[in-house]
């Protein structure tokens, strides 16, 4: 059974988080961001954080309007998105993920390898399929037989 997708993004400035997301419709649910260690990007240079920490449990408009109007350098990032109403608690296994209300779960490690777990099977095959227009490198399905992964966080 799938699980997600994995693959590389280019390890250098853009707007990659809104880039792979969109094809989900960000607006139906909230996220919890943990452990991130990202920046914005203000005339070429690295800046402020690109999650401080008010931004923690952020709207989907709001995440999405965030991450499609600024440019940032990602070198980890962990998010976690949850039905509008629901409690953002984290989940730090995929077994606690399938029984838990979160929808997905996205994570860049190292500035470059992106993983998305997704529970909604058709959702998977739009982040596929967007990733493949994208350009990405070496994108993968997750699947019960291939996946690697203990916890789900960057950390």
């Amino acid at each position: 059974m799938k699980r997600g997708i994995s693959f590389e993004i280019p390890n250098k400035y853009g707007s990659f988080l809104g880039e792979i997301v969109k094809p989900i419709d960000m607006t139906d649910l909230h996220w919890r961001v943990e452990d991130a260690e990202s920046y914005l990007v203000v005339k070429d240079q690295l800046a402020d954080e690109l999650f401080p920490k008010h931004l923690n449990g952020i709207t989907g408009m709001g995440l999405k309007e965030y991450l499609q109007k600024n440019r940032y350098y990602l070198i980890f990032a962990d998010l976690k998105a949850f039905p509008i109403g629901e409690i953002l608690k984290d989940v730090e296994t995929y077994e606690e993920f399938a029984n838990s209300t979160c929808q997905l779960v996205l994570l860049i490690a190292d500035s470059a390898y992106a993983t998305i777990y997704c529970k909604e099977k058709e959702h998977i095959e739009w982040l596929y399929q967007n990733a493949k227009s994208l350009g990405f490198k070496n994108i993968q399905y997750i699947t019960d037989e291939n996946d690697t992964r203990i916890k789900l966080s960057v950390w």
